[in-house]
């Protein structure tokens, strides 16, 4: 065996067909476009979310809402989660790098600390943001809540 005798697998390849060569070939004329409307011309694009003249989906629902652009997305980490990295790290001093590290977050997102759980050693937690209640649990401690 060598490149001169290879060939595709039976039924692999299939012949392209070749469109509008004369009547000769079966697909000459109209080319397989049928006769006349939009779709036998030459430059035709249906539109997209084109339904046939009924009225489009993105039409027929209502619009409703907004996005706020100044929305500000935190990643919400509970005191349960901060107690456990302490734990795992023999640490007293959490950050934003502990977090990533341990994948709870990406670098890109920032950090929110909330009061879910309970802390039972006194930390130094870095964070974006902290809840009401995350603060008192940490301060109440003799911690240190610090953002960033």
């Amino acid at each position: 065996m060598d490149l001169s005798n290879l060939k595709p697998a039976e039924g692999s390849t299939k012949t392209r067909k070749r469109i509008g060569r004369g009547a000769g070939s079966g697909l000459g004329g109209t080319s397989t476009r049928g006769h006349k409307g939009a779709k036998s011309r030459s430059g035709y694009s249906k539109k997209v979310g084109f339904e046939g003249g009924q009225m489009p989906l993105q039409r027929r629902v209502p619009k409703f809402g907004f996005k706020n652009i100044n929305r500000v997305e935190y990643k919400a980490i509970n005191l349960e989660m901060v107690q456990k990295l302490a734990e795992l790290k023999k640490t007293d001093k959490i950050g934003i790098d502990d977090f990533i590290e341990a994948k709870f977050v990406s670098t890109s997102q920032l950090v929110k600390i909330l009061g879910n759980g309970s802390l039972t050693t006194k930390l130094e937690v870095e964070a974006h943001a902290f809840s009401k209640k995350a603060i008192l649990s940490i301060e109440a401690l003799g911690g240190n809540a610090v953002k960033l």
